[in-house]
């Protein structure tokens, strides 16, 4: 008997649920499976090409009367559905489990991986690119081949026909395409040789990963056969442990933070009672070093007996998405085993000692200098880029904060004449950056090709030939950050109108930013400023009552201010800077 929370193949349909027996049932599976609703249990053999039992559900869903009575009970935000109607993603027949991003979308995928690098710094991340195709006997290596086989795709190599050493050079050689890139970080750790001050040394990846699922598990964003992790590895001493895993945790808190996702929980998965590689000692080490970083968090955590990856434990993040299905994001994973099969090493001084964690104050020992295995720490802070994206957009349903919003600026023209035009435009290469470049500037810099601006906030010019109200209409539908209305007076006034009513969750805007844009609008009315920076609003003297009665007044600001249009760059810098 299962207990159905969401039918995908439709009410009063006959449909499928196959389960492999390879997994658990928990608690959070319960939001695919309706409330007294009976399927008919089969067993089901070597279903597809995977040589393994599963457990097959046959039968009819139909709403129950609680279902029909309380429609809301359940949300009915589906990020497939929103992808489209925000012109997010595609998906097509001829690359199922592979998302097309979209203009849109590919702005929301590329804000989320641009956070994630600007903490790249402050965290000692280096970022690398690895390939995306290694030969079968680099997977041998890393164990993955005898145990994750299944889920990788292979392709046979072809070398030049003719002689019978270039048929052994490449033909008929076997590649697999990478389901992870520790193998990759691995050969660079190995690409020369590296001693104890080098580290910890801390990799960064957001390499394509392809997993071949099967058909029937594949769901948007949330399952995948290609997708793209935040992927990091940490080559450590063994007595860094405990303080890299303290710094892994740190990043993805504050990173959970910023995005709002939750509510989430932290999950330490044990040693599993087979198929696992190296020696129990081992793990027990390994559980009790995670273990004890997760104490030291603060936050509550739980142990999942038998789940780690079969070459170390780890730590999940679990998050719970609207219809209260969870979601495995982000993961810490301790690995002893991987170092050991590629045969790396780093030299330091006494290295018994060393290898077992242990800090040496003995002269005669710190003498010795000898090969010691580093440790090797697996974490992706969003895990897959896809599935955070598909938990995002429904957690945000079209409403995004500025910073990953895919549409931040709308610049609407009261007319299409050409002084307005030019103006907008203007205003547009101000706000992206590109200052007051002449056409021959800017025609110079196209020939190079290159990218003029770093700063990435999407401006969209509307210059079609209808009604002011109607684009204004068209603009805020669309979820627009900012909208910026232009016309002819604005050009005498050398001024903009701006609407910041898109911007959501103002709260979360630290140095009371829309306080300052406030007041400084009303001074630049004034006349007493130009300058975005020539005045730091500061609250007035007096009494509590005056204070208060003032920043009521700044937040009953109008709507729809007047600003210089140099103004606009300056605050959209503020905004993206802090959010928290």
């Amino acid at each position: 008997m299962f207990n159905v929370y969401r039918s995908y193949f439709g009410w009063g349909r006959e449909g499928f649920i196959t389960r492999s027996l390879t997994f658990h049932f928990r608690e959070y599976d319960r939001a695919l499976l309706f409330e007294k609703n009976p399927f008919r249990i089969t067993r089901s053999l070597d279903l597809g090409q995977r040589k393994q039992n599963s457990t097959c559900a046959h039968g009819v869903t139909s709403p129950s009367s609680s279902q029909n009575q309380s429609p809301k009970s359940h949300s009915s935000v589906d990020h497939r559905e929103l992808g489209v109607q925000q012109e997010l993603f595609t998906i097509s027949k001829f690359s199922a489990g592979s998302p097309i991003f979209l203009p849109n979308g590919t702005k929301i995928f590329n804000n989320l991986v641009q956070f994630l690098r600007a903490q790249y710094e402050q965290f000692g991340f280096q970022e690398v690119i690895s390939p995306v195709i290694y030969k079968a006997s680099l997977w041998k290596t890393s164990g993955h081949w005898e145990n994750y086989a299944d889920s990788m795709y292979t392709v046979t190599g072809r070398g030049a026909s003719g002689t019978q050493k270039e048929k052994q050079d490449g033909q008929n050689e076997e590649f697999g395409l990478k389901p992870m890139n520790c193998p990759g970080h691995c050969l660079i750790f190995a690409s020369k040789a590296r001693s104890y001050r080098d580290l910890p040394l801390r990799y960064a990846d957001f390499g394509p990963l392809h997993r071949n699922e099967i058909a029937g598990s594949l769901s948007g964003l949330t399952r995948v056969r290609c997708f793209h992790q935040d992927d990091g590895h940490i080559f450590c001493r063994p007595s860094q442990i405990k303080e890299e895993i303290g710094k892994s945790l740190e990043f993805i808190i504050l990173t959970y933070r910023v995005l709002g996702l939750g509510p989430y929980r932290l999950v330490l998965s044990t040693r599993p009672q087979e198929n696992f590689i190296g020696t129990v000692e081992e793990w027990d080490f390994a559980e009790s070093a995670l273990a004890e970083s997760l104490r030291n968090s603060g936050i509550k955590w739980t142990t999942n007996e038998g789940d780690g990856a079969f070459y170390g434990p780890k730590i999940d993040i679990i998050v719970r998405d609207k219809d209260r299905k969870e979601h495995q994001t982000a993961t810490i994973q301790l690995d002893f085993q991987l170092p050991k099969r590629f045969d790396l090493h780093y030299q330091a001084p006494a290295p018994k000692l060393e290898q077992s964690g242990q800090i040496c104050t003995d002269q005669s020992q710190l003498s010795i200098e000898g090969p010691v295995t580093p440790v090797l720490i697996h974490r992706a802070v969003l895990g897959s880029v896809e599935r955070t994206m598909a938990l995002l957009i429904e957690h945000y349903k079209g409403i995004w904060p500025f910073w990953l919003n895919p549409r931040q600026v709308a610049i609407i023209t009261v007319n299409d004449t050409p002084e307005v035009l030019e103006y907008a435009r203007q205003t547009k290469r101000n706000i992206q950056g590109l200052g007051t470049l002449d056409s021959d500037q800017r025609k110079r810099h196209s020939e190079r090709g290159i990218e003029i601006g770093g700063c990435s906030v999407s401006v969209d010019i509307h210059e079609k030939a209808i009604g002011v109200r109607h684009k204004i209409a068209t603009a805020k539908t669309q979820r627009y950050g900012i909208i910026v209305i232009i016309g002819p007076r604005d050009i005498e006034n050398n001024n903009i109108i701006v609407d910041f009513s898109g911007i959501p969750n103002r709260n979360r805007y630290t140095n009371n930013i829309f306080q300052k844009i406030s007041l400084k609008a009303k001074l630049y009315a004034l006349g007493k400023i130009v300058e975005w920076d020539a005045l730091e609003p500061s609250s007035p003297e007096g009494s509590s009552e005056t204070i208060d009665q003032y920043h009521k007044d700044v937040l009953k600001a109008p709507t729809q201010i007047a600003i210089p249009p140099n103004w606009l760059r300056p605050i959209i810098e503020e905004l993206l800077m802090t959010y928290s």
